[in-house]
């Protein structure tokens, strides 16, 4: 199998505040998206990418670190990604990604060297939800979806609910696409810092519906995503069980085996030994 990168809790943290920077380096998110773009004023962009860049060269240790830019149609978006490109982060999130060409166009700002760069793409517009399929299947650099809930629900002229019923469908969708052409998803953000029962109950929906993990805007609400999208040790010792069974001699070459008292197929094998790498992986963080 695979390796799998764990990519439970997201965080953003801005670009422009040097200390928050340093500050992450402390903290147990999977994942940091330094954030060039919605979290940095105009007149600080400069300076954001100026330190954003020397903070990965200083290194974030085994966190993941990705970078969000300007759009290429801003007055940041191409110095953005020439110097980002330079300093060799995991990933830049490209925002408001609405069609592959996106994607196509910050995949030709980079130069060979910057190969090991892979591509986030923000899914946030009305057009990125309709071209979903078509920006998915962009292939590399391309290497995950990441949902801006904030700017879908104000271009959509909705509003926001605890229980996201209007957006149901929209979840549903992006981790289809994702999971048709072997992408990472990361569920979109919680608000309400405040609300612990009600930042629980959506990372428990984004789980539920498949997604690998979520972007998270504050530190308190890590451990609490981290929790709700590692495996349980039920699940754990479920998925020992069946990999265990599937391994016997006698069922070597089966597609569907008894055990329990009930039937278990190939296909859940093949979902146990991807639950047992995704906790192995995270007992490597």
């Amino acid at each position: 199998m695979a390796n799998i990168r764990p990519r439970r809790s997201v965080l953003y943290m801005p670009g422009s505040n040097a200390r928050a920077l340093e500050k992450a380096r402390s903290l147990k998110a999977d994942a940091l998206i330094l954030d060039l773009e919605d979290a940095v004023a105009p007149e600080a962009k400069i300076l954001a990418r100026e330190q954003v860049c020397a903070a990965i060269r200083k290194g974030f240790g085994k966190r993941e670190v990705v970078v969000r830019v300007n759009p290429l149609d801003s007055e940041w978006g191409h110095a953005d990604v020439a110097a980002i490109a330079a300093a060799k982060p995991d990933a830049i999130l490209i925002p408001k990604v609405s069609s592959p060409d996106h994607i196509a166009a910050v995949a030709r700002e980079l130069s060979p060297e910057d190969h090991s760069t892979a591509l986030w793409a923000m899914i946030e517009t009305p057009r990125g939800v309709v071209n979903l399929p078509a920006i998915a299947a962009a292939g590399e650099p391309l290497q995950a979806l990441v949902l801006g809930t904030n700017d879908l629900i104000k271009e959509l002229g909705a509003t926001v609910m605890k229980d996201r019923a209007n957006l149901l469908h929209v979840l549903g969708q992006i981790v289809l696409a994702a999971r048709a052409f072997g992408l990472s998803v990361i569920d979109g953000v919680y608000n309400d810092i405040s609300d612990a029962d009600g930042f629980a109950f959506s990372c428990f929906q984004a789980r539920q519906f498949g997604f690998d993990g979520k972007t998270v805007i504050h530190p308190n609400q890590i451990e609490t995503c981290n929790l709700s999208f590692s495996p349980s040790m039920d699940e754990i010792d479920a998925a020992m069980r069946i990999v265990a069974a599937f391994s016997k001699p006698e069922n070597l070459g089966k597609g569907a085996i008894k055990l329990d008292g009930r039937m278990v197929e190939k296909l859940h094998a093949d979902a146990a030994r991807r639950t047992l790498a995704l906790a192995e992986a995270i007992a490597g963080l």
